[in-house]
């Protein structure tokens, strides 16, 4: 089993590396093969995601991702910017199907920045579409404009679309995740203003007659916003297009306590993926050894489960992060009064040591840079 490791910027490096502890850690055999990406990529190569980093990608069996960007190179255009390296990642390897869950561990619902009652038992699934809608839609651009209200001036432009398809894989993705789980859709969009989301709801309530054993809710964005706040756990599995599935997901993730304890999966058809935390680079604490490191050891868990077919490898890791946090263990993100603050570093051997007293062994792996 071959994994692409690709730490990228700010403190990515520094919880990639308490990942791969963890992977090293456990009774597998492994092969790992690191390379640069996003801003590091464009320090050594002059591109966020050079050939040698995409091939690799392409030739291993799953990849796994820490983060991208830092302030120092929005100067730059576009095209070079750290971010371009993810969104190339997901086109090029086809990675349609992003799962986010949002689950709120029993040891941090004070954590949250809603009531515990609110929270306790968390369990949300959010199924973002990622390679269509606005971020990818053509024409895109700037110019000066024809009509509208001011005819002449400078303007800037983004298409939403979708093709059924498009929609189609989605819903299907969607309905097959709920039946493993509550057996409940709730399909978010923007209908009663946005065409692109009336033909949305349209195309995913026909996906929907194949699932009869699945209850469909639709709802508009801004109701889904709310929701989240006031009744998070009315959900099961929210389904959504890509802009808005960024942004209810990081909402999503401060009902758990921190958005530094959210892994996601980017899945293509066939099920191999792409794995990251949901948090960005956080630039302004890189290098200081206090970022949350479990958000990438969960999302090492999720490549175990939905890529490389090792449920109990997965498991384990969920059950050791578990133990830790019963331990009382927290990093600064998720630490409260009468728990102890420990560092990226601590936390990560914290996880490993779990790994150890439920009877783990070393793993043997092959490492690559």
């Amino acid at each position: 089993m071959k994994i692409a490791i690709l730490p990228g910027d700010g403190i990515g490096p520094e919880i990639m590396a308490e990942a791969v502890k963890v992977l090293n850690a456990l009774d597998l055999r492994l092969e790992t093969e690191t390379a640069a990406v996003g801003g590091a990529a464009y320090e050594s190569h002059g591109h966020p995601l050079p050939e040698h980093t995409l091939n690799l990608a392409k030739a291993a069996d799953a990849v796994l991702f820490g983060a991208v960007g830092d302030w120092k190179y929005d100067t730059l255009e576009r095209a070079l910017r750290p971010e371009q390296a993810i969104l190339g990642l997901r086109k090029h390897l086809g990675l349609f199907a992003n799962f986010r869950p949002a689950i709120c561990y029993e040891q941090l619902t004070h954590a949250s920045s809603l009531k515990p009652e609110l929270v306790a038992g968390l369990d949300i699934l959010i199924i973002r579409e990622l390679t269509g809608d606005i971020y990818f839609g053509q024409p895109r651009g700037r110019r000066i404009a024809v009509d509208g209200h001011f005819p002449g001036a400078e303007e800037a432009f983004d298409t939403m679309r979708y093709s059924r398809p498009e929609v189609e894989r989605i819903a299907h993705v969607a309905f097959q995740a709920a039946r493993k789980r509550r057996g409940k859709v709730t399909s978010v969009d923007k209908a009663n203003v946005l065409e692109t989301f009336q033909f949305w709801k349209d195309v995913v309530t026909q996906v929907h007659a194949e699932y009869p054993d699945v209850q469909l809710d639709h709802m508009y964005v801004d109701n889904a916003a709310m929701q989240l706040v006031k009744a998070p756990k009315s959900f099961d599995v929210i389904v959504t297009g890509n802009m808005f599935g960024d942004i209810l997901s990081d909402e999503a993730a401060m009902l758990t306590g921190s958005i530094g304890m959210l892994p996601s999966a980017s899945l293509d058809k066939a099920g191999k993926g792409l794995y990251e935390p949901s948090h960005g680079s956080a630039p302004d604490i890189a290098g200081k050894g206090v970022a949350n490191p479990l958000a990438t050891i969960l999302s090492a868990a999720m490549m175990l489960r939905y890529s490389l077919h090792q449920p109990e490898a997965a498991d384990r890791i969920e059950s050791a992060v578990q133990a830790v946090l019963s331990a009382g263990l927290r990093t600064g993100d998720i630490w409260s009064e009468g728990t102890q603050r420990v560092g990226t570093r601590e936390m990560g051997d914290a996880v490993v040591s779990a790994l150890h007293g439920k009877a783990g062994t070393a793993t043997k792996t092959i490492t690559k840079s």
